[in-house]
């Protein structure tokens, strides 16, 4: 490999971590709040979580051509991959933040009603405590799904590790296809790897 190369593959793989970043941190900043709020809306739960359920039905690539000619949203670019992204990432974020919040057992919650505890309070020392290791495993399943998902970015000029993928596959090169694919894939495993570290760390027993 030339320095050429190993340059450019560091520099893509910077930018591709980038997006993940920030498509993770934007999920997570809607997805928590909103999966806390749901645990709490019956009545509406049902059709936020269909809409979210629904995002995931539109294939990636078909998704990025929606978005591309809707004013302010759409356009070439990182600022379409990431809102792509964003909607990709963040059903497993909402619905795990959703189950680990309504799988905390009613009998602790009373029972912290009882001492007097006010809403909030439970929510942040009780329930949200509890839910902790479902939230990391949501957040595990969407940074390692966006990880892969965010080669197909390239398409709409969103950079990362696709660029070598869709070169590749223009000039009917194998290595210059892997040289995009495998970086993405250690990225993918090593995230994996060290979130569900994280997950068993926090986990009960």
């Amino acid at each position: 490999m030339n320095s050429r190369l190993a340059s450019e593959i560091f520099w893509l793989s910077l930018e591709h971590v980038e997006l993940v970043a920030i498509t993770i941190v934007v999920a997570a900043a809607i997805g928590l709040p909103a999966g806390v709020a749901l645990a709490r809306r019956v009545s509406i739960r049902r059709w936020v979580m269909s809409i979210a359920n629904l995002a995931q039905t539109v294939p990636s690539l078909a998704l990025f051509g929606f978005l591309l000619p809707l004013p302010f949203l759409g356009g070439i670019g990182k600022r379409t991959a990431i809102i792509a992204l964003c909607l990709y990432a963040l059903l497993p974020i909402l619905r795990n933040t959703l189950t680990g919040i309504l799988g905390v057992d009613a009998a602790v919650r009373e029972s912290a009603v009882a001492m007097g505890m006010t809403e909030r309070q439970v929510l942040w020392q009780v329930e949200l405590p509890l839910a902790v290791p479902s939230i990391v495993a949501g957040l595990r399943i969407a940074t390692v799904t966006t990880i892969g998902t965010a080669t197909i970015a390239a398409a709409i000029g969103g950079g990362g590790l696709g660029v070598f993928i869709f070169r590749g596959i223009a000039m009917v090169d194998t290595p210059t296809i892997l040289a995009g694919a495998v970086p993405a894939a250690m990225m993918a495993l090593v995230a994996d790897e060290g979130l569900e570290w994280i997950e068993r760390k926090l986990s009960p027993g």
